[in-house]
């Protein structure tokens, strides 16, 4: 059986998905429809967007897809100790990562933004079908970034199943969904990209694993950053300073039933930085999600890895 493969551009970043289907159907034209559907509903790229409405207060009635963000934002909040927060929208955009440009920030800019970072928002569901979100700081700005492009992963591996695909491999700006295995038996293989020295770099492979119905998601801080008087800033904020983390961790991979939860875990490890988040992982031993990640981290002599033994396990090839 061939496989048919698809390439396009959504949520300001690629897609490339590969599936076997007896049919040989391309269902391209359905997957953009879905992507641009969801860009209309979560991207801050998007004018009209209802995410920007509803920063804006020009809106509060909301589809069922936003509501889904910001109930499984809610959770990661809360299972992170506050590590991952989707209400860091002000302070993403004044650091200059968002839709507009970087605004030239004091101590005391942060400090005012930050008081409206850490409430976090509702979906309420009324009996008539109309949905609500309610902002617990109306200053609020919401950023779903974190958890988009993941959640994004697995509707559009639903979307595959629905049409009675079950072996296929979605990739969006490097949130990869893949589940059942090529026609041969074989598992899917995935690279995780190497430190970049800068965002102009060539990808180069690290490390390959397998995946059989899991996701991979990989945060990292090399390239997208800005640099001012010779200093690196990261796209990473920390929700508990306002400013962008500043730590050894270069990236973290996280493996996961579904990519939004590894989307989500992905940055709330960037932010916990390494030691943080080790110590988060042997905590939560027991939780789904928790247990298959690769953090590559720097030092004085270079950068170095470091795989939890569920992540070891699936690895096929180390470049060393």
């Amino acid at each position: 059986m061939l496989p048919i493969r698809l390439q396009g551009e959504a949520q300001g970043t690629y897609y490339s998905i590969t599936y076997f289907d007896a049919q040989q159907r391309n269902l391209q034209s359905s997957i953009d429809s879905l992507l641009d559907d969801f860009d209309q509903t979560a991207s801050l790229w998007v004018d009209s967007s209802l995410l920007r409405r509803v920063n804006d207060n020009s809106d509060s009635v909301v589809n069922e897809l936003f509501a889904t963000l910001v109930d499984l934002s809610a959770e990661m909040n809360r299972f992170t100790n506050g590590a991952f927060d989707c209400t860091v929208g002000r302070l993403v955009n004044a650091w200059g990562f968002g839709f507009s440009k970087r605004e030239k920030l004091t101590d005391e800019t942060i400090d005012s933004l930050l008081q409206h970072v850490g409430k976090q928002p509702s979906a309420v569901r009324h009996h008539d079908g109309t949905i609500v979100v309610r902002k617990a700081d109306s200053e609020a700005s919401f950023d779903f970034n974190a958890i988009a492009q993941g959640y994004a992963s697995d509707l559009i591996g639903h979307f595959l199943e629905q049409q009675g695909i079950t072996d296929y491999i979605v990739d969006i700006g490097g949130e990869v969904c893949a589940k059942g295995a090529k026609p041969d038996g074989k598992a899917w293989r995935v690279g995780i990209e190497r430190p970049a020295e800068n965002r102009y770099s060539s990808p180069e492979v690290e490390t390959t694993i397998e995946l059989r119905d899991k996701a991979v998601v990989t945060s990292g801080n090399y390239r997208k950053y800005y640099e001012k008087d010779g200093v690196r800033y990261s796209h990473t904020i920390d929700p508990s300073t306002g400013h962008p983390v500043e730590h050894s961790l270069l990236s973290v991979s996280v493996v996961d039933t579904a990519a939004w939860r590894a989307d989500a875990l992905a940055t709330a490890f960037m932010v916990m930085g390494l030691d943080k988040a080790l110590q988060f992982i042997g905590q939560h031993s027991d939780d789904s999600g928790t247990q298959a990640v690769f953090f590559i981290y720097s030092d004085s002599t270079g950068y170095k890895t470091y795989a939890t033994p569920a992540f070891e396990a699936l690895i096929i090839e180390q470049n060393l």
